[in-house]
């Protein structure tokens, strides 16, 4: 029902624009409404109790049957008929990575691009997240599917009701949105594109409606716009909502894992400046106006792109490449490993040097002045070490099918961490289009593991998960 709304628009900007698609949007909203009903009217008289067992399972299920039912416009209108690339666009726009396998963008109806947008935004802040504030009216509680969508090792309470909460957050996101629709307009942005843009920079999905994304727009004032866009996108948005809502932005510069984040863009924007600077023939402004842009939106797993940074010398897509990795806030639309894991991994091995000089020291890893329990560290160490193992499985997977090293090592790099664009020719520059069907469907899973952190799904896979006690 809730894909089924979103479709609506979509149906009603087809209608406007005078589109062939309002026939593939009427049997979608045939299909989803029908559906929603049967399951809603079969589900009556169930328990309404949800168990955190439950949770996993609802929420792997939903990020499974949303991107599975959002292939129909673009099967059904013609315009990506193969059922492979129809499920890799949907599951890169719900998973917000933004990889995509268009070639023609240009030619593609205005509602079919902004139903591309609309996956973006609705996966960028979570398919369950939006529901929360709807399971209530079914009588059902949500904390569990919260705790097994929720990404990030400390989640923030803004309310006792995590339906509130959810309502709290989504005011922020639905706030940024018109924010920067308004200020892609003010820079010179049409409606339509100031819209579709705004979605997928506040999601940090990437989903532009031009092929050459935000490079064909040629406007540095757009550029800078979209940059801040795509860093408040990263941000924490419990403690965006406390700093402006609230009116404490104090908080900001409180938090540890936003002054790292705040530190990695500054330290990598720096780096990048003084490289194109001196190995391109940018000027200052020019070289920091596209490093900046290039540290946040890999750093946000954007992946809007103004130019092709594999034409950079190697050292400089070297550090691109380590952005990949590191992601931006918990509590964010962002894919990666989050700040938040680098900055307490950080105090940990601080922490280990400490104990080697002191041994009988006992030294609490803190975070914003609090002991963070012994179970949580475990549970980062655990989470990046299945996060290398998985960039590695996809490496050996997509180099068995015939990739090259650094395009088999970026496509999954890129596909775990939810980016958009790889290395190699699987860059800036090209699209996914050219890769074969079987890997298509690999980095579908991939995108979909880091979407959901891999634990909420490999639990599954755990023969305990399914006993009874």
């Amino acid at each position: 029902m809730l894909e089924a709304t979103a479709v609506s628009v979509c149906l009603a900007a087809s209608w406007y624009y005078d589109e062939s698609t309002l026939q593939a949007y009427i049997i979608t909203l045939v299909i989803l409404w029908g559906l929603g009903f049967l399951l809603v009217y079969k589900g009556r008289n169930t328990q309404k109790e949800v168990s955190k067992k439950d949770g996993y399972i609802v929420v792997t299920l939903c990020w499974l049957v949303f991107p599975a039912f959002a292939t129909l416009p673009f099967l059904l209108s013609g315009y990506i008929p193969s059922m492979t690339d129809a499920f890799f666009e949907a599951v890169s726009g719900f998973t917000t990575t933004g990889a995509s396998i268009i070639d023609n963008l240009e030619e593609f109806p205005k509602s079919l691009l902004l139903w591309r947008s609309m996956t973006q935004w609705i996966g960028g802040l979570g398919i369950v997240f939006f529901t929360i504030a709807v399971l209530p009216v079914f009588g059902m509680g949500n904390m569990p599917l919260l705790s097994a969508e929720s990404v990030g090792p400390i989640r923030t309470k803004l309310h006792p009701q995590i339906a509130v909460t959810s309502r709290w957050i989504l005011l922020i996101y639905v706030c940024l949105t018109l924010f920067g629709i308004l200020s892609l307009q003010l820079s010179g942005m049409n409606f339509f594109d100031a819209i579709c843009h705004s979605m997928a920079a506040v999601s940090t999905g990437g989903f532009s409606t031009r092929q050459a994304s935000i490079a064909a727009f040629q406007s540095p004032m757009i550029e800078y716009v979209i940059t801040l866009l795509m860093f408040l996108g990263g941000m924490n948005f419990s403690l965006l909502y406390l700093s402006t809502l609230k009116r404490r932005p104090k908080e900001l510069f409180k938090d540890g894992e936003f002054r790292t984040y705040l530190k990695i863009v500054v330290v990598f924007t720096g780096i990048l400046s003084v490289g194109l600077y001196f190995t391109t023939s940018m000027d200052v402004e020019e070289a920091f106006r596209n490093s900046i842009f290039q540290v946040v939106t890999i750093l946000t797993t954007t992946g809007f792109c103004t130019l092709d940074y594999m034409t950079w010398i190697p050292l400089l897509w070297l550090m691109v490449s380590f952005l990949m990795y590191f992601g931006a806030c918990s509590g964010s639309t962002t894919g990666g490993i989050k700040c938040i894991r680098l900055h307490l991994l950080g105090r940990i091995i601080t922490n280990e040097f400490k104990k080697i000089i002191h041994p009988n020291q006992i030294v609490p890893v803190k975070l914003n002045g609090k002991a963070i329990p012994e179970r949580i560290m475990t549970s980062i160490i655990a989470f990046i070490l299945i996060y290398l193992g998985m960039v590695a499985i996809g490496l050996t997977v997509n180099m068995a099918f015939g990739l090259d090293f650094i395009e088999a090592y970026g496509l999954s790099l890129t596909s775990v961490g939810n980016v958009g664009p790889g290395l190699g020719y699987f860059g800036p520059a090209h699209t996914m289009s050219s890769l074969p069907d079987v890997l298509k469907w690999f980095s579908s899973i991939q995108m979909l593991l880091g979407r959901l952190e891999f634990f909420a799904v490999l639990l599954l896979f755990s023969p305990t998960f399914w006993k009874k006690r």
